[in-house]
């Protein structure tokens, strides 16, 4: 009896950056130009006061009145106080991931693996502390905390990066470490209980990242 033909070679894992994902709300790009500048102008309200007052103490008609229309354009637009909120979530983390998906390197393609890493945490440790109070106010639950579209679409970023320069590590639970430490919760903790300055965890995320990678900047 012949011997078995060899099995075919397992085909490599597509690298390609997945599609942008959101959380639930579309940016609308068919508005028409006056609306799209209310939804921009609300939106834009709407990060102010949230930066200003934490979003726990934004009311709707407050952000009508920032953004200088009436009070039904904005239920119009959102629904409620938290579809405005998370509508401005989802505004500044796909802001985000467009950078780190097709943006101008080292965030974006086209620089080494380890260069990419190092600017990833950055930009993310600087958008969450930015957006402090935003994102605790939308943290998910235990259950969905790891499968909503945004982490998601970081650990699959960070774990095709890590492939790329530890190739023998076990690059997906590494990506969930990695990503660990930009949770917001923890960055709060750090920066607002702990007293430490966004700039130690940013030369944080890069000491990790060069001890992982073996490549110091």
């Amino acid at each position: 009896m012949s011997a078995a033909p060899p099995s075919a070679p397992t085909p490599p894992e597509p690298v390609e950056p997945p599609q942008l994902l959101q959380l639930g709300l579309d940016d609308e790009p068919c508005l028409r130009a006056d609306a799209a500048r209310n939804r921009a102008r609300l939106l834009e309200a709407a990060a102010g006061l949230v930066a200003a007052r934490g979003a726990d103490a934004v009311t709707m008609e407050e952000v009508a009145a920032a953004a200088g229309v009436g009070k039904g354009t904005v239920f119009r637009r959102f629904g409620d106080r938290t579809g405005l909120l998370m509508a401005l979530l989802d505004h500044s983390e796909k802001k985000l991931q467009a950078a780190f998906l097709n943006g101008p390197p080292p965030l974006g393609p086209g620089a080494p693996p380890a260069e990419r890493l190092r600017a990833f945490g950055r930009a993310a440790l600087r958008r969450t502390v930015e957006d402090l109070e935003l994102q605790l106010a939308a943290e998910p639950d235990a259950g969905r905390r790891f499968t909503v579209p945004p982490y998601r679409v970081r650990h699959h970023h960070v774990a095709l990066l890590l492939r790329q320069a530890v190739p023998d590590a076990d690059c997906d639970v590494l990506a969930h470490t990695l990503l660990a430490q930009l949770d917001p919760a923890l960055i709060h903790h750090l920066t607002h209980q702990c007293g430490m300055p966004p700039q130690r965890l940013e030369d944080a995320w890069t000491d990790l990242v060069d001890r992982i990678t073996g490549t110091p900047a």
